[in-house]
């Protein structure tokens, strides 16, 4: 099974699962599609309106803008933690904080860009026609959300810290007791002595 694995990746130049998932991911945009039809991606009246339009405009606003924007914020974090420690994440003896800012940004962002027209208010009218509710709560959920998203993420990051401390404590004493319970070395027994023993029967000289 690893070989097979191996080679597919070989041939692939990814994991298997990657292809799984891409296929997956068509299969189920060929589904919606089939369910609301071609003619529903394109909006005759307003063409900027259009799911075609926004879904293309995504695929260009993440990979010409958002990618680089985070990449360069993921590498001003490693920056800015070298500047502060003097080491870079990699090399600390303790857990990285990376990744445990990494996921709760992401989370915050994702929301953010799903849920940014209700956040703003745009289009307020027209939701409130729609859902009878207002857009208010928005802006108070999201920041709600970002704040649990940190301090779980906060949470996980100090019980990791104390866990490898821990492990890096155990360690220690392990290493400490193994070497106590080696003894001192028999080469040295005896091979100092405060007073020099003279000839057999004889006194001790100094």
């Amino acid at each position: 099974m690893g070989a097979t694995t191996e080679r597919a990746r070989r041939l692939y130049g990814a994991h298997p699962l990657h292809l799984l998932t891409l296929v997956a991911s068509f299969a189920l945009v060929g589904y919606v599609i089939s369910l609301l039809g071609v003619h529903s991606l394109w909006n005759d009246r307003v063409w900027w309106q259009s799911i075609i339009v926004w879904f293309l405009g995504a695929i260009v606003l993440h990979d010409l803008v958002l990618f680089p924007f985070y990449a360069l914020a993921d590498r001003s974090l490693g920056a800015g933690w070298r500047s502060v420690t003097g080491r870079a994440p990699q090399a600390t003896p303790s857990v990285s904080p990376r990744n445990y800012l990494r996921i709760p940004v992401m989370a915050s962002g994702l929301l953010l860009l799903l849920f940014f027209p209700g956040i703003i208010r745009q289009g307020s009218a027209s939701y409130h026609r729609a859902t009878g509710l207002t857009q208010q709560p928005f802006l108070g959920r999201w920041l709600l959300l970002t704040g649990a998203f940190f301090g779980i993420s906060a949470i996980a990051y100090a019980a990791r810290t104390v866990q490898a401390r821990r492990h890096d404590t155990g360690s220690e004493v392990d290493e400490a007791t193994a070497l106590s319970a080696d003894g001192p070395n028999p080469t040295d027994t005896g091979a100092t002595s405060p007073t020099a023993v003279g000839p057999a029967g004889g006194e001790p000289t100094s």
